[in-house]
Formats: structure tokens, sequence, C-alpha cells
């Protein structure tokens, strides 16, 4: 797409959110062009929901419980 100087002054928020859509505004000043707007090259990350799966394993005995702690917080609950 071409748009004017002028134009793109008044339709700025518009052009971003094209450009960020992917598409490529080519700026022109008396009909001639001057200028590409496109999207910046943005780093692509891993998500964070199971970002660590298979780095570590658990202990076997994990849930098993601690008297202690669990009295205190039954104790706690009960108050």
């Amino acid at each position: 797409m071409q748009i004017a100087i002028a134009e793109a002054k008044a339709q700025f928020a518009e052009i971003i959110r094209r450009v960020e859509a992917g598409e490529a505004i080519e700026l022109t000043r008396y009909g001639r062009p001057v200028a590409k707007i496109v999207a910046a090259d943005r780093p692509v990350g891993r998500p964070l929901i199971g970002a660590m799966a298979g780095a570590f394993t658990l202990p076997a005995d994990i849930f098993a419980g601690d008297d202690e702690i669990a009295e205190m917080f039954d104790r706690a609950a009960g108050d």
C-alpha cells in the first residue's frame, strides 16, 4: 500500500495496526516513494506453560505426607 506522508500523519494509528498485521506501507512525497514501514522482527519466545517439561524429575515420595506439617494445617483450619 502507498500513502502520502500528509495523509499518513492523520492515520498513523491505523497504519501501525496494519503494519503489525503484516502489511508493508510505503510513504510517498509528491507521488514518489520515500520510505517504507514494515513490522519489526520479534523474537519468538517459548510459552511459559510447560517450559520446564523434562528439565527435572520429581522424587517418587514427593506426595508422602509429613505428619507434623499436616497437624499444623489441621490445627490452623479448626481454630
